[in-house]
């Protein structure tokens, strides 16, 4: 599949940089997502190489004659619009969405703002502090609930609470991530994912994981966490689920590629819980799995990224 009607050859795009590891909490997950960038580029002909911020200057990538990036950080410091801005200030072309749909898609808190300002679904949630009410929380929310850091992602940080009791701890772990910590409803009828892809929506993975919730473990270290694609939504959910998939990620203002977390009630109801703007990109990934299906390799998922490369 291209993306464009014009065929780009590999030595276009001249040498690239995959960008990737990084000083994030989701670092190891960056290096492996990266590393598999790195070698699906390589097959295709592209004058790739490795680039890890953590060790190198951005100014290395002017000095070794670098034209492109493709950014396979996690986290903060390269997910969050930092690294965005400052290769827009390079006049350097990067994979991925802007600085700010990066950044704020990176903020939990205020991509529901503005989710919930276009009447978007989201799950009932609240702001904590140290000084929270607990009980008036659980009045709130109910439980069981989750408890997360704001701009944290790989389920870096998260609780899933199921008293009272519960919540000072799991308020603290989460404050050692972000000074700004949510509170969230607990949705029980099913975790799903949807990807973007320039302008195309990939088939919905339903996420089934062997533990409490998807946590960390089940998204990078177990092998027991199962995932449904084609889900197991009906043709006309599905269609529900892409065109808010689509919605979502164009009023934070996203480009290029990113991927649409999704929970669903008991009654069918879909409500948007995150984005991803720079999705991992491992064995255990997402959309690599959902391209697979709409009949996409890895390769050529990779090589559209590159295709879609936002220029500031």
């Amino acid at each position: 599949m291209n993306s464009s009607n014009k065929k780009i050859k590999p030595e276009d795009f001249g040498k690239v940089a995959v960008m990737f590891g990084g000083r994030s909490a989701e670092r190891e997950v960056s290096l492996k997502s990266g590393a598999a960038v790195l070698a699906a580029l390589l097959r295709s002909g592209v004058d790739a190489h490795a680039f890890d911020p953590a060790k190198q200057g951005l100014h290395q990538l002017e000095e070794q004659g670098f034209k492109r990036v493709f950014i396979a950080l996690h986290g903060r410091y390269g997910e969050d619009g930092t690294v965005q801005g400052a290769l827009e200030l390079m006049d350097m072309p990067y994979s991925g969405s802007g600085v700010m749909a990066s950044a704020l898609a990176m903020d939990k808190f205020r991509t529901k703002l503005v989710w919930q300002a276009m009447n978007l679904p989201v799950p009932d949630y609240t702001l904590l502090t140290a000084k929270s009410d607990w009980n008036a929380v659980v009045q709130q929310l109910g439980l069981p609930l989750f408890v997360k850091p704001a701009n944290e992602g790989s389920s870096v940080g998260i609780t899933k609470v199921k008293s009272v009791a519960e919540l000072p701890a799991a308020y603290e772990e989460a404050a050692r991530h972000d000074t700004l910590v949510i509170a969230e409803k607990f949705i029980g009828g099913g975790e799903y994912t949807a990807a973007i892809l320039g302008q195309q929506c990939l088939p919905s993975i339903k996420i089934v994981p062997a533990n409490e919730f998807y946590d960390y473990e089940a998204k990078y270290l177990r092998d027991d966490t199962r995932y449904l694609c084609p889900s197991d939504l009906s043709a006309e959910k599905e269609a529900e689920m892409q065109h808010l998939a689509q919605q979502a990620f164009a009023v934070i203002g996203g480009a290029g590629w990113g991927r649409v977390d999704f929970l669903k009630d008991e009654n069918d109801k879909l409500y948007l819980l995150e984005i991803n703007t720079s999705p991992g990109m491992t064995g255990h990934s997402l959309v690599p799995m959902a391209a697979r299906v709409a009949g996409i390799s890895f390769d050529q998922l990779v090589m559209n990224i590159l295709e879609l490369s936002h220029v500031g």
